[in-house]
């Protein structure tokens, strides 16, 4: 069930709300333009072992992040591995397929959130594929974030990050953009103003842009979540009073 916060924050369970299939593939869409957003979007695919159709096709950017599983992503004759932590970015008018060794199951965002009717252009690069321990560690305060993908990694509008949260609270703050964020590892609270839910690995919460919040570890170990947010830029920025 979502459950709603402060300023139009949602907060929804991975797996939550029936799903739309397409061969091997079903799909869950938490956030999007239907949902009230005007940016981003995030759904997630369930991919039973096989090969999956085609997928992509999409007219605007698209990330992907495996959550679970492992496979083979193939597009325009190349092949790349799939396991847990990695990211990879479909450029508008691509297409990809995926080969699941075991049952998959991914957190994609689309940005934005393309109208029904859009046509999708004749894709002009190759989707790109990260893994998470290749990319750079940086650091904002007592917190790590890697970056996956950004406008400098295949040219992507959208910015792909895993970043770890220590023990406790930081202090509320708001972005200029549309955010949603999906929790990898550990257990806390999502604070959207003066209202709170509980959050765990699975969860999955829209941000709209401006909103004050904070996401808080109420574990004693790392908590690590998965954010992307549109328009691209800098994880680290962040403003605590508007």
């Amino acid at each position: 069930m979502a459950i709603e916060l402060t300023g139009g924050c949602v907060v929804r369970e991975l797996r939550e709300g029936p799903p739309s299939g397409q061969g091997t593939v079903r799909a869950r869409q938490h956030f999007g333009r239907a949902q009230g957003a005007s940016a981003i979007s995030l759904r997630v695919l369930e991919v039973a072992a096989g090969r999956s159709p085609r997928l992509g096709l999409a007219s605007c950017d698209e990330v992907v992040y495996v959550f679970e599983g492992s496979g083979t992503l193939r597009f325009e004759g190349s092949e790349e591995r799939l396991q847990p932590d990695t990211g990879f970015y479909v450029p508008p008018g691509a297409w990809f397929e995926l080969e699941a060794h075991e049952p998959l199951t991914l957190v994609s965002s689309r940005c934005p959130d393309p109208d029904a009717s859009a046509r999708a252009p004749v894709p002009e690069l190759a989707p790109v594929v990260v893994h998470l321990e290749d990319r750079p560690s940086e650091t904002t305060g007592d917190r790590w974030y890697r970056v996956l993908l950004d406008h400098h990694l295949g040219k992507s509008q959208v910015t792909q990050f895993v970043g770890s949260i220590p023990p406790g609270r930081a202090p509320d703050h708001y972005h200029e953009y549309e955010e949603v964020l999906c929790i990898l590892k550990g257990r806390g609270r999502m604070w959207a103003g003066d209202r709170s839910t509980h959050i765990e690995r699975g969860s999955c919460i829209y941000l709209p842009r401006r909103q004050m919040h904070c996401v808080e570890n109420t574990d004693d170990s790392e908590l690590r979540l998965l954010g992307v947010f549109h328009p691209s830029g800098s994880p680290a920025v962040r403003y605590s009073r508007r």
